[in-house]
């Protein structure tokens, strides 16, 4: 793969000069697939599948997350009543009278201090009073603003087989778009190469249209002159005439025709369809079409490279893991958690405006109990899936083997068919100098030199469809084995 890669970038490099020389098929294929935007689509689909298993394999590891958060409040929260708070405050206020009755009590006993127990009590008022509104202050929590934030870990343990599952479904999820590039890549070639080969036929029935039309023409002037000299009728020369614009026609639709073929397999190799292509092949004098591989096919070997097999067989592996999916949604979840929070204010040490947090760790179990059978039909239903998924990769390998015995029986066919074409050639070309040797003498008509020149073009143009025919089937059962995408 990475070689075919590499050539086609040096293809798509050295395209400037390869615009003025001979394509060759390899590199029609080079160009037609480094252009497809069909092929580019599906490799950043292999690209998506292979980020999604990458991000799969994190669900493994532990995670961690941070949140944070500001709130302001539009009351503040309080510990005290207004009535504790009232009391608290005027705590030596209240206490003002029974502190009078103890003075004059000590008053009557000591009567030298009489004069010092009024200061003393108003001393004691204040100070009591100060001390209740430390109290009231020092139980005030000062919430309208709070701020928060926790960093949380969290180590999954057992999810049901949930993330194992997953895991496998992006593994073949990657794999799976690799073999549909593989397979888009496989139909871009084919259609490349017929295209190619489609060329290269009007390419040489153009060669084989000029060539008949230069020997009517000949022939028209060789009888235009036995006319002149009496030997030949003017019927003669008037068939002739008719078989020479016949020719012409033939040639006019050819030469459109390959016109249209150059058109299209400029578009498939993404360049301008204006753009004066030639092939190599076309310029041969003869197509030489290898011999076909008549060994046995073995249909395993078959299965394990066609990408479609391949791309069916990944998809029931996908549709198996999909059950388990289903299924560890009604089974235990285990998750270890740890996290570290801080507030402010704090509550630690009284409230506090300060940042003060703690950390904890623990243990989240999950059990699902009971959803009235959901579990059961959910996964009955993937089940199903999964066999149908089955169902249609024995269907497509049953098709495909038949697809195989098919396009082999077509390149045996196809090679016999050439090998008659090549004897009806020869039949013909011994046919045309005979007729043509006969003509010159004059015992020969021509309209038997006609018949011979028709002959001999439609042997030609058969040998050129059986020779194209043999490179097709050829290509048709490299794609039904799976290893068109192999060079020649």
């Amino acid at each position: 793969m990475k070689k075919l890669f590499s050539f086609i970038g040096l293809a798509w490099l050295a395209f400037p000069i390869m615009a003025q020389e001979a394509l060759s098929l390899d590199s029609c294929r080079a160009l037609a697939i480094s252009n497809n935007k069909e092929l580019l689509i599906s490799q950043e689909k292999i690209n998506v599948a292979h980020y999604q298993k990458k991000a799969a394999f994190t669900n493994y590891l532990p995670n961690i997350s941070a949140t944070g958060g500001y709130i302001r409040n539009q009351k503040e929260l309080s510990i005290l009543s207004d009535a504790q708070k009232g009391a608290l405050s005027g705590l030596g206020t209240s206490l003002g009278e029974p502190l009078m009755q103890a003075a004059q009590v000590i008053a009557q006993l000591h009567p030298e201090l009489a004069g010092q127990l009024p200061a003393l009590g108003q001393s004691l008022t204040g100070a009591l009073n100060g001390a209740g509104q430390s109290l009231v202050d020092a139980f005030r929590t000062d919430t309208r603003d709070m701020y928060g934030g926790a960093l949380t870990l969290t180590q999954p343990l057992y999810m049901g087989g949930k993330i194992r599952a997953y895991n496998r479904i992006t593994k073949y999820a990657e794999e799976l778009a690799r073999q549909q590039h593989n397979a888009g890549m496989q139909e871009v070639i084919l259609s490349t190469d017929q295209a190619y080969w489609q060329v290269v036929s009007l390419a040489h029935k153009k060669k084989l249209a000029e060539g008949y039309l230069k020997l009517l023409q000949k022939l028209d002037g060789d009888v235009g002159k036995m006319i002149a000299e009496g030997v030949a009728t003017k019927a003669d020369g008037l068939s002739i005439k008719v078989k020479v614009n016949e020719a012409e026609m033939t040639l006019t639709k050819v030469t459109d025709g390959l016109s249209l073929a150059r058109m299209l397999l400029c578009q498939l190799c993404g360049l301008d369809l204006s753009t004066p292509i030639m092939l190599t092949d076309e310029q041969k004098e003869d197509l030489t079409p290898t011999t076909p591989e008549n060994g046995a096919i073995d249909i395993n070997n078959v299965y394990a490279t066609r990408p479609e097999v391949r791309s069916l067989e990944l998809a029931t592996q996908i549709y198996k893991q999909k059950v388990n999916v289903t299924r560890s949604e009604y089974l235990p979840s285990i998750a270890l958690m740890g996290s570290y929070m801080a507030t402010n204010p704090s509550v630690f040490n009284s409230f506090e405006k300060k940042f003060k947090g703690m950390w904890n760790v623990g243990v989240m179990v999950s059990v699902p109990i009971w959803h009235w059978g959901e579990g059961i039909y959910k996964i009955k239903a993937a089940k199903s899936e999964a066999r149908i998924a089955q169902y249609q990769l024995d269907d497509a390998k049953e098709k495909i083997e038949l697809q195989v015995n098919q396009s082999a029986f077509q390149v045996n066919e196809a090679a016999k068919k050439l090998t008659m074409a090549e004897k009806n050639l020869e039949k013909a070309n011994e046919n045309l100098r005979y007729a043509t040797l006969g003509f010159e003498e004059g015992v020969i008509p021509a309209s038997n030199v006609l018949e011979a020149h028709t002959a001999w073009l439609s042997a030609q143009s058969e040998k050129i469809d059986a020779q194209i025919d043999v490179k097709l089937t050829e290509i048709y059962l490299r794609k039904a084995t799976g290893k068109l995408i192999i060079d020649n």
